[in-house]
């Protein structure tokens, strides 16, 4: 497990699915220009920030290549990191294929699969959400395909301006991969990620479950000392949340 200890005044930051680039790179221009207002808002107190996945809505690393675009967020993770804020990024079905670049330019470890933090002695089970409990089965089988190594070495091949033009393509046009498709409400007792955290926590005990993927700003009392909270997104909700080394809070942000 992970610790982080907040010096004073400082706190923890959470936000997810930005899918960046959709429908188009000028449609989401408005969003990621108030995505990085946020962040140079939070950057006086901000220690950490927990990036949980979908920032783009494809990304793919070539050995030298990168998609073009989105300078203005790559810019500012690169302030902030610069200036000592701890920047951490959690892999979602849309950019599964990082592979060294957040690390190598940013300074900024990359997770593929959820982690475990002890934050001022609070626990937190951190990971996007694609995959996991009982349900997402399409999302699953989809995942195996998009995560085959032969697979990935075929689409290599492809050249950048067509490998990057079928992404897109795929991942704005399919519900399947976007996961758009179930971003409604399911009731407590059929959403799988809350049935995921109430497995695990049969096991082990956390105070805070965080996902993204849904797209959907839930706070769920799992127990009376656990809560599941999945952090929306910044399409429709443009919703974080913010912890204060005591509390967690899921807030709106209004530019």
């Amino acid at each position: 497990m992970k610790d982080i200890s907040l010096q004073k005044n400082k706190k923890v930051y959470f936000a997810s699915d930005n899918h960046l680039g959709a429908p188009t790179r000028q449609d989401s221009l408005p969003r990621e220009k108030r995505f990085v207002a946020w962040l140079d808002s939070i950057k006086h107190d901000a220690q950490a920030v927990f990036l949980m996945g979908d920032l783009f809505d494809f990304w793919f690393e070539y050995k030298t290549v990168v998609p073009k675009g989105f300078t203005r967020t790559l810019g500012k993770l690169a302030e902030l990191s610069d200036s000592g804020i701890q920047i951490t990024y959690f892999v979602g079905n849309h950019d599964l294929w990082m592979n060294g670049y957040f690390e190598e330019e940013l300074s900024i470890p990359v997770y593929h699969k959820p982690q475990q933090f002890l934050i001022n002695d609070t626990s937190f089970f951190i990971g996007h959400g694609d995959g996991l409990g009982p349900d997402d089965k399409g999302f699953k089988r989809m995942k195996k395909v998009f995560t085959n190594p032969v697979a990935k070495w075929f689409f290599k091949w492809l050249h950048p301006d067509w490998g990057v033009r079928l992404g897109q393509h795929l991942s704005v046009n399919n519900k399947i991969i976007s996961g758009e498709a179930d971003a409604k409400f399911m009731g407590e007792e059929r959403e799988w990620l809350v049935l995921y955290a109430k497995r695990k926590l049969e096991t082990q005990h956390y105070d805070h479950f965080i996902f993204g993927h849904r797209h959907l700003p839930m706070e769920i009392k799992l127990n009376e000392k656990s809560t599941y909270t999945n952090l929306g997104d910044w399409i429709s909700y443009f919703t974080y949340a913010v912890f204060n080394g005591q509390e967690l809070s899921l807030k709106k942000w209004e530019d």
